[in-house]
């Protein structure tokens, strides 16, 4: 089942491996003052270290007619486990990106916040600005595991402080080796001329990227199921005592390429918590890098190899590189996929107040000061802060003796009218970052949405559907970034303004949407959501989801 040697490697794999442990030259890269590029290889090798090299979309054709480079700039994406900062790091985070970056606060569908439109001679300095909070963005992007989410909230249950430690610990055994980091952006110095030996990575790294979610149900506030590693949570008797483990999520796909498909994770077992929790994790990420395909890169995340190797032939492989047979899946039920907006207390008596953001923007416009809020709120250090995979934020943590100062805070900047003002819709929905800045977009996602929803509201209104709970989301390609394919209602997009409509997924994160219409335009996308939302509020029955509602009318097949 490993690699045919005949086949033929893409040039990324050629390209990691004379990387001498991501160093590549990415110093040569920054110190070229002719050009706000770095060199292609390096390109490749930046998103190791938490960047991608971007450009402003909306001013190619200007600058290409005056014979200009394009503008090019830098996204940031942090390492936070489980999306956890304190407030001293939020201050920190508030006045780096006011100075180097776009100044809005991007919180990502994966937990952790990234930042645009950093010039590549401020790329150093915002880094080493980073690690005075103790803050990096250490394999954030690449072919490596990225951030590792865990669900957000610690009213979930009293034992999510446990569960939530298994993110930083998996993150810290999923690092890369390599030094370059420091080396590149942090001015180590290189200790020696050999690359560091890296058990897991080696020197190819993985096929491609690598996604681990952690969830405790009955909520799936992570979707769990999208990633290559799901661990869900089993409590018994009150107690963690390990994990059922599912692999195989992943949600990319390729327009008009049969061979790529979005999938959820299967479920292979289960495994005690410890060391054999974080002994399967790992193994399965060697598999991944033993097995995975390295020759085409649209079919080389780990869902293609278990298709590949069948689901008894990746557990069969797995047991044996852990030593220990999985146990059987033991019994757990998800209820949900949503954030809890406002106040909730956990058993430990602290408070946590949900924020609503839309497409995780945190910045300053007319309608909201957000920024200014949470850097207020920030600088009482009464409250952490906590990203969800929804994108929204919660300010944590809040003692009894604190809550009211912090209550007094959101009076002043209207934060809780915000969040009874939005619709149930729009605190429900997920936008990809698409246009300006994404190369692969096709369509706009972020900066649509919001109008999108708001002509998509008087349907639901119409039909008495205000205070329904339908998941809906946006992206501008296939690739799921904003995870479309799993909602009851998904929009991708095919070309600049057009969309396919896809339906029938599932409220709680366990069933994918199919196709219904293809490349829709605003007009087309209205029409049909009036028509589908008109049947469904008036035969559905009690109780009864879109997404259900969908698959029950055979709607889509």
């Amino acid at each position: 089942m490993s690699l045919d040697k005949k086949e033929q490697l893409s040039p990324v794999e050629r390209i990691k491996t004379s990387s001498r442990g991501l160093r590549g030259t990415l110093t040569e890269s920054l110190t070229d003052a002719h050009t706000g590029s770095l060199r292609d290889d390096d390109q490749n090798l930046l998103k190791f270290h938490g960047m991608y090299q971007q450009d402003d979309r909306d001013r190619r054709e200007e600058r290409s007619e005056k014979k200009l480079e394009w503008l090019y700039s830098f996204m940031i994406r942090l390492r936070l486990p489980g999306g956890f900062l304190r407030a001293d790091q939020w201050l920190g985070l508030h006045h780096i990106a006011g100075e180097y970056s776009t100044g809005t606060i991007k919180i990502t569908t994966r937990q952790t916040v990234q930042l645009h439109g950093i010039l590549k001679s401020h790329i150093k300095p915002t880094i080493q600005s980073f690690n005075t909070l103790a803050l990096d963005s250490i394999a954030a992007c690449g072919d490596v595991n990225r951030n590792v989410t865990c669900s957000a909230h610690p009213g979930e249950s009293p034992v999510h402080e446990e569960v939530f430690t298994y993110a930083d610990r998996i993150s810290s055994m999923a690092l890369p080796k390599t030094r370059a980091y420091y080396e590149v952006w942090l001015d180590e110095e290189k200790l020696a001329e050999h690359t560091e030996e890296d058990p897991l990575y080696q020197d190819r790294y993985l096929p491609r990227k690598f996604k681990i979610g952690i969830a405790i149900p009955p909520n799936n506030d992570v979707d769990v199921l999208t990633n290559d590693v799901g661990l869900i949570a089993i409590v018994e008797n009150g107690e963690l005592v390990g994990f059922n483990i599912a692999a195989g999520g992943g949600l990319s796909a390729t327009h008009g390429n049969p061979s790529t498909y979005p999938r959820l994770a299967t479920v292979l077992g289960f495994v005690p918590k410890g060391d054999d929790t974080l002994k399967a994790v790992y193994e399965i990420m060697t598999i991944q890098r033993d097995f995975g395909n390295r020759s085409d890169r649209k079919l080389a995340r780990l869902k293609y190899t278990i298709d590949r190797m069948t689901v008894e032939g990746l557990k069969k492989e797995l047991e044996a590189r852990c030593g220990f047979k999985l146990q059987e899946a033991r019994h757990y039920q998800f209820t949900s996929r949503r954030d809890h907006y406002g106040w909730k207390q956990n058993h430990k008596g602290l408070w946590y107040y949900t924020l609503f953001v839309e497409n995780g923007l945190v910045r300053d416009d007319e309608k909201l000061p957000l920024k200014t809020a949470m850097y207020e709120i920030a600088q009482t250090g009464k409250c952490n802060f906590r990203f969800s995979g929804n994108q929204n934020l919660i300010l944590a943590d809040i003692s009894d003796s604190d809550k009211e100062a912090i209550e007094d805070l959101f009076e002043k900047y209207g934060l809780g009218l915000h969040n009874q003002n939005n619709s149930a819709i729009r605190k429900n929905s997920i936008a990809c970052v698409a246009f300006n800045t994404c190369p692969l977009a096709l369509a706009e996602a972020q900066r649509y949405l919001p109008t999108l929803i708001t002509k998509i509201e008087p349907i639901l209104e119409k039909y008495q559907l205000k205070d329904d709970e339908i998941t809906l989301r946006m992206t501008g390609c296939p690739n799921g970034c904003g995870r479309s394919p799993a909602a009851e209602i998904g929009l991708i997009g095919t070309s600049y303004g057009f969309y396919n409509l896809h339906i029938g997924g599932d409220r709680n994160g366990e069933r994918l949407n199919i196709k219904y219409r293809d490349s829709l335009d605003e007009s087309g996308i209205l029409s049909e959501l009036d028509q589908l939302l008109g049947l469904y509020a008036s035969n559905r029955k009690t109780a009864e989801t879109f997404g259900d509602f969908v698959i029950r009318e055979k709607l889509v097949s």
